[in-house]
Order: C-alpha cells, then structure tokens, then sequence
C-alpha cells in the first residue's frame, strides 16, 4: 500500500477543514512518510523550563490519578529535566517491546499515520507549545505526545493494542469506517479509563497531559458519564474536542482492550452506516454509572 501523501495535498485538505488555517509545524524538511530530525540542540533553555513545569504540573497531579503502568513506566524514561531525545528513548522503547518513536513536525495524514501504527513506529511531534497555551494547546505539541502517549507503549499489551489499532485504520479507510474508528481513538488512547482495585484511573493520554481534565474525569456529581466500554457502542458514540469529555468508557484491563479490538470490525461499519450516532452525554438503557458519587 502506498502511504504518501504529498505535502501540498495534505496542506490543502487542512486549510479545507479548518477554514484556510495553517499547520504550525515545518513541512518542509519532512520526507514521504512526514518524518523529520529531531534537532534537539536547537531547543531553548526556555523551552526546557517550560517543559520542567508541564512535566512537574503533571506529576503533582497524577498520583492517585493515572494507572500504575503509566506512573511507572514515565519514570523510567528521566524525563523531568528537559525535552527528551528520541533517539534514546527509542532504544529502550525498542528493547521493551519493539516499538520506536519517529519525530514529525506536527499532524500528518490519516493514511500515513495508521501506516506508523501498524509498524509499531509512534509519530512524537518536535515542537514546543508557547508559555501562553500552558494550559490548552490546539494541536498536539511534543508535550503531550511524549508525556502522554510514550510511556504506555513500553506496555507490551496495550502497545500490541495501538499496533491493532493502526492496522484497523488502514482498512477502514478501505471500508468507510474512519468516523467510527476515530471515536475508538478518542475514548480508549486519548480519554480512557481504567478500573483498578484502588478505583477508576486514567491512561488516556489527552487527559495524562492536560490541566484540567485530570481531576475533573475522577469528580463524582459531575454531568459526565462513566461507562464501561462496549466496541460497538462507542464506535457510533460522538465526541467533543472543545470541553470535557461527556462520557467516558472504562475498562478492566489493557487485556480486555486488546481482545475487544479482535473481531473483524466489517460488520460493524455496515451496521452503523444506518444509525444515528449516540451524543456525547447519552446513558443507554443498561448501562451504569461506574463513578461512585
């Protein structure tokens, strides 16, 4: 299959959908597959302190918060003092479970992402947010993909996960599933939940990164579902890129993810073709609030 995507053409579908808006990062120097070098001497002392107080916010809140695989898996890579070098953290990621990280310069083709996936190759964007976007950042900076999405790919289920998952993208764009595969996305690597025998935690990365969210997903009374996760369901359930989450699906194991990804999802794309999605806050009859108030 071949996964490139020009440039030119990937920018034009960008400034399509988002009304002629630009993407920040440097294209230029990106090859096919929209790789880049990590020029890591050319990051600033400031952005290094910026990226010590994202990292220290963080870790004063993920205690009793994130899943312990995540919690121990970050600090195995010493990344508190400054940006990484992704040379040295793929080495170990490598070692541990055959995965590597690639930097890109920002957000990349559907097709040339699932292609990443599929090889166990994360894509890692190389800059940095500015001091202002502290607190939110439109498009996923180096922050938030090394700090939220590295560390469980050192996980040897949940990165045999993410590998599945590349490869379900690349024929569901065959099949006209992407919508449907994209909410899997959104609700298990970036705002999922996991039930443990000290409570709900967090590995969703968009929430490991984030401010906010953190502790907003974990407050009971809020309006917010918390609902195990059912495949099908969540592949017709929309989402919110702009506030909190409305619902979150949870799960009781890295294991239950990877088997519920299993089966062939061709049925499934057929089946939903017909329905009208769920809204992000919907409850089913049947289903439970798993967040005890």
């Amino acid at each position: 299959m071949d996964t490139t995507v020009s440039n030119e053409d990937f920018l034009a579908t960008v400034a399509e959908k988002s009304h002629g808006a630009a993407l920040r990062g440097d294209y230029a120097s990106a090859d096919a597959q929209y790789v880049v070098q990590q020029d890591w001497a050319a990051y600033t002392e400031e952005e290094h302190a910026l990226w010590r107080r994202l990292y220290q916010r963080q870790m004063a809140l993920l205690p009793g918060r994130a899943c312990n695989e995540f919690i121990e898996a970050l600090q195995g890579l010493n990344a508190a003092d400054g940006i990484p070098q992704f040379e040295a953290t793929s080495k170990k990621l490598e070692a541990a479970t055959g995965w590597t990280i690639v930097a890109v310069p920002g957000l990349i083709p559907e097709l040339t992402f699932f292609d990443h996936l599929a090889n166990r190759r994360f894509p890692v964007t190389v800059w940095l947010r500015k001091p202002e976007e502290f607190n939110y950042i439109v498009e996923p900076d180096v922050f938030h993909d090394f700090f939220g999405h590295v560390p469980l790919l050192f996980n040897p289920v949940f990165a045999d996960y993410m590998q599945r998952y590349g490869q379900g993208g690349l024929k569901a764009m065959q099949l006209g599933g992407l919508d449907q595969l994209a909410r899997l996305y959104w609700y298990t690597v970036e705002f999922g939940l996991i039930n443990t025998p000290e409570g709900l935690r967090i590995y969703g990365a968009g929430i490991l990164s984030s401010g906010g969210e953190v502790e907003y997903c974990l407050t009971p009374g809020t309006t917010s579902r918390h609902i195990h996760l059912d495949i099908k369901r969540c592949l017709n359930t929309l989402y919110k890129i702009d506030t909190y989450q409305e619902t979150y699906f949870v799960i009781n194991s890295f294991d239950e993810l990877f088997e519920g990804t299993a089966p062939d999802f061709t049925p499934y794309y057929e089946e939903l073709k017909s329905k009208t999605p769920y809204p992000a806050n919907s409850l089913l009859d049947g289903e439970t609030e798993l967040l005890p108030g």
